[in-house]
């Protein structure tokens, strides 16, 4: 006969482990072993017959500490190779009555639960989307939306029928429990088929809702929209889902913010950008540009002589607004762009003419210098 193992290493623990440590490790043995999984097996069944011995003697706290103390010849084990615990285990099925807490009580079929009426279900929640202007976002605004939801039905006030009576199937408590058996008891505790979890049947449905306590409906409603929100942020309207079968509580409305493209603004965080462009005889010889502003009105910036393209202009405080206005509004950042003519007319290219004989000798000489620095970079 093979030597016995010792009981903790045969689970895979310390000698100070707890009582949730010890249980566990056997569970996980017990299911690594379980002859169902290993058919045939016969190591496998002889592992499992092992970690069983072992869980008799280390989850009880009186044979654990004489095992700690006499190990195999604790009393009443008869010494080595005789069980090292008084019971013993003929078969599975002694394995299964004496730790069956650990995979769950019962065989087969549905139990009522212990657990109270969990009462009519919530109604499931409804998701949105909103598209909205900078403007929009700018000032706040209140949008109306057509929703298809689920509603209390009016011919039952919500009952979905009369004659109510107690369900049969849970017993009132509207949940079940089925327990499956082969070498293990396996239990799962569910909503009762039967009654949705309500605890009761209706003997008499609603013509109308068929028992349901609701019927689908279209109906408009006012959302109010805070200033400042952004992108894919949302408001959770509570109560402005779906009603619940039966009387339930009514699920949550998610609504869902977009924002519109706009062609004239970009958005970066609660500030603004936009391009303007600038006349080139502007940028060289400076003047005044208007700039539209968000809310309608416009704003003048001085442009000084020798503004080159590209330059940006910061006009404080002409962004957007935080959430709910709670702070100061972001910045519109102007960038300045030289807008090239194309239709000129033979007057304006005759003096572009003059100009650029004006400026020959000066760009001459700008690209003779930059042609001698690229030069450098290869001497």
């Amino acid at each position: 006969m093979a030597e016995k193992r010792d009981y903790y290493e045969v689970l895979g623990v310390s000698k100070d482990a707890s009582a949730d440590d010890i249980k566990h490790a056997y569970k996980k043995l017990a299911i690594k072993y379980h002859p169902d999984k290993n058919p045939g097996n016969k190591e496998a069944e002889e592992k499992f017959k092992e970690a069983a011995e072992a869980y008799e003697v280390l989850s009880d706290s009186k044979k654990r500490a004489q095992y700690d103390q006499f190990g195999f010849n604790m009393p009443g084990a008869g010494g080595p190779g005789a069980g090292g615990f008084s019971g013993g285990f003929s078969n599975f099925e002694d394995i299964f009555s004496q730790f069956g807490d650990i995979f769950g009580g019962g065989f087969g079929g549905f139990h009522s639960s212990s657990r109270g009426r969990q009462g009519p279900p919530r109604g499931q929640d409804l998701q949105i989307k909103i598209a909205l202007s900078y403007k929009e976002i700018l000032t706040g605004t209140t949008k109306k939306v057509r929703l298809k939801r689920y509603a209390p039905c009016t011919e039952c006030n919500g009952k979905g029928g009369s004659n109510v009576k107690e369900c049969p199937t849970c017993h009132g408590t509207g949940r079940v429990r089925r327990v499956t058996r082969s070498f293990f008891q396996m239990v799962s505790e569910t909503t009762c088929p039967d009654c949705n979890g309500l605890g009761e049947v209706i003997g008499k449905p609603c013509s109308i809702c068929h028992g349901e306590g609701r019927v689908l409906e279209e109906e408009t409603i006012s959302i109010k929209i805070p200033v400042g929100v952004s992108e894919g942020q949302y408001l959770n309207l509570r109560g402005e889902g779906h009603c619940g079968p039966r009387g339930g509580a009514a699920g949550d409305l998610l609504v869902v913010i977009a924002e519109k493209k706009n062609d004239f603004y970009t958005r970066e965080g609660d500030d603004l950008h936009c391009t303007i462009d600038v006349p080139v005889y502007k940028l060289v010889l400076g003047g005044n540009l208007r700039i539209p502003t968000l809310d309608g009105g416009e704003v003048s910036i001085k442009v000084s002589a020798g503004t080159q393209p590209g330059a940006v202009f910061r006009l404080k405080e002409q962004g957007l607004p935080p959430l709910n206005g709670r702070g100061a509004r972001g910045n519109l950042f102007v960038e300045v762009n030289a807008a090239i003519p194309t239709d000129l007319s033979s007057k304006e290219k005759d003096l572009y003419k003059q100009l650029a004989e004006l400026r020959k000798d000066k760009d001459n000489a700008k690209d003779e210098s930059l042609i001698e620095k690229i030069k450098g970079f290869f001497s």
